[in-house]
């Protein structure tokens, strides 16, 4: 079943070969809209009626697909192509199209899609869902909805995505970023490296060195200019609201959670601790 009007499904059934009419449009709308996607009926003949009501009482087939907070579209994409047969540049070539944010346009969650669906339609779908869901976020927190300030709280929810341990680290996090921004500091994260195809490889010195992109938050003072990858709720709760603090640095410790500190001299204590 494709998506779109009661016409346009009566006219696409009907290039299929379904001998369909004008008046089914009507039959059709009485009984209620299909579902899109692949429709399983029972085989053998069936009159027109019994066929229009079938098309609206039986159950799509659905594919169920889930975005990693913190994953790049890079990965999802290849995902997708393993999972759904899909066609990663595609999807990659309908994002830049469409979307309003170059990553994390699709929020991090996970979704039930009509089996057989194609690239177009399903970045339509994904960002449908994801502009809905941020809109709702926005609204409720700020009363309105910029995509120009909406897009800094996604680059800030990223980072914190890929720095925190945990969702109760996030605000801390998150503190330590708006710290770092407050006082001209660059904030020399990990995390901001970890984007596009470089999502699970791990940052060493030589990348730093070598590394002139803009993500590179050793070498640019500021944020990036583009999110790292998708977010969590939680994490854009976090960008939200920042605990208060006078934190500048954090450290990983023996237990996989972070020190967290105000000055230079206490992070390299903790620093030799985790070394």
């Amino acid at each position: 079943m494709p998506q779109g009007s009661i016409t346009h499904i009566i006219a696409q059934l009907t290039q299929k070969g379904y001998a369909l009419s004008i008046v089914d449009k009507y039959i059709l709308a009485f009984f209620g809209k299909p579902q899109s996607g692949w429709v399983k009926m029972q085989a053998g003949e069936v009159n027109r009626i019994d066929f229009l009501y079938n098309l609206t009482t039986a159950k799509a087939q659905m594919e169920i697909i889930t975005l990693i907070p913190g994953e790049t579209l890079v990965l999802f994409f290849q995902s997708l192509e393993k999972k759904l047969d899909l066609d990663p540049n595609a999807l990659n070539t309908y994002y830049t199209l469409l979307s309003a944010y170059p990553e994390a346009g699709i929020y991090a969650d996970t979704y039930h899609i009509p089996y057989g669906i194609k690239e177009k339609q399903l970045i339509i779908f994904l960002l449908q869902e994801s502009e809905k869901r941020y809109k709702n976020m926005s609204y409720k927190i700020y009363g309105n909805y910029r995509k120009k300030h909406w897009l800094r709280i996604l680059i800030i929810a990223s980072i914190i995505q890929k720095e925190a341990a945990n969702t109760r680290e996030m605000p801390l996090v998150s503190s330590v970023i708006y710290n770092r921004l407050k006082k001209s500091m660059p904030l020399q994260m990990d995390g901001t490296l970890n984007y596009g195809k470089y999502s699970h490889i791990k940052v060493t010195p030589q990348r730093i060195k070598t590394d002139n992109s803009r993500f590179n938050t050793y070498k640019n003072k500021g944020l990036p200019h583009s999110p790292i990858g998708a977010v969590s709720f939680a994490a854009i709760r976090a960008a939200v609201k920042p605990v208060k603090s006078t934190y500048l640095y954090f450290m990983k410790n023996a237990q996989g959670v972070h020190d967290f500190t105000s000055s230079y001299k206490a992070h390299r204590k903790n620093i030799q601790k985790a070394r």
